[in-house]
């Protein structure tokens, strides 16, 4: 008997999370469009969230400090961030995960070439860190934030960023710099 009234309390507490709609964190956002699992369309008013850079210019390897954050008392549940070309429609770099609300994804089948919600928890803020490649002129992050299933932004976008690297190398891999010698 013990054992029967257990399955049904296990079996009552996963069914009615479903149906009272308890937060879930099964939401997917598709690595290439940005888009999550929902019916709902995109909202077209400006996004109450915004993508704050620790840097306007990086250099391959460079660490870039990324936050994601709720403006006012926003909030939100589910993300994607990726730093794309500004021509682009694929994932560059890599992200190192310092937060306990994110977690990295694969994009493009590359590890960590994203990052997204690790929890269904409303945050205001989270913050990561990007590492540049070698190959990439000039970036955005872009993100798709959820703040429910019926209110989502796609497409939020960080201002641009510029590898210093780019502007110092010719296509030769030789520098640009002239250099002077008086006598």
């Amino acid at each position: 008997m013990r054992s029967h009234s257990c399955f049904v309390f296990l079996f009552c507490g996963i069914f009615l999370s479903g149906v009272l709609g308890f937060p879930q964190t099964n939401t997917s956002i598709d690595c290439d469009s940005l888009l999550p699992n929902y019916e709902a369309e995109p909202q077209k008013s400006a996004p109450p969230y915004i993508i704050a850079v620790s840097f306007d210019n990086f250099e391959p390897g460079n660490e870039v400090q990324v936050t994601l954050e709720a403006l006012e008392d926003a909030g939100f549940k589910g993300f994607n961030l990726q730093a794309r070309e500004t021509d682009g429609d694929v994932p560059v770099g890599t992200f190192k995960i310092t937060d306990p609300n994110t977690k990295g994804l694969e994009c493009d089948n590359m590890t960590n070439s994203a990052v997204g919600h690790a929890n269904s928890d409303v945050k205001q803020k989270v913050t990561t860190t990007w590492i540049a490649p070698y190959d990439v002129r000039e970036l955005q992050f872009i993100a798709t934030v959820v703040q429910n299933p019926e209110n989502f932004w796609v497409g939020i976008q960080s201002k641009t960023l510029t590898s210093m690297h780019s502007e110092s190398v010719n296509a030769t891999g030789k520098s640009k710099r002239k250099v002077c010698f008086s006598v």
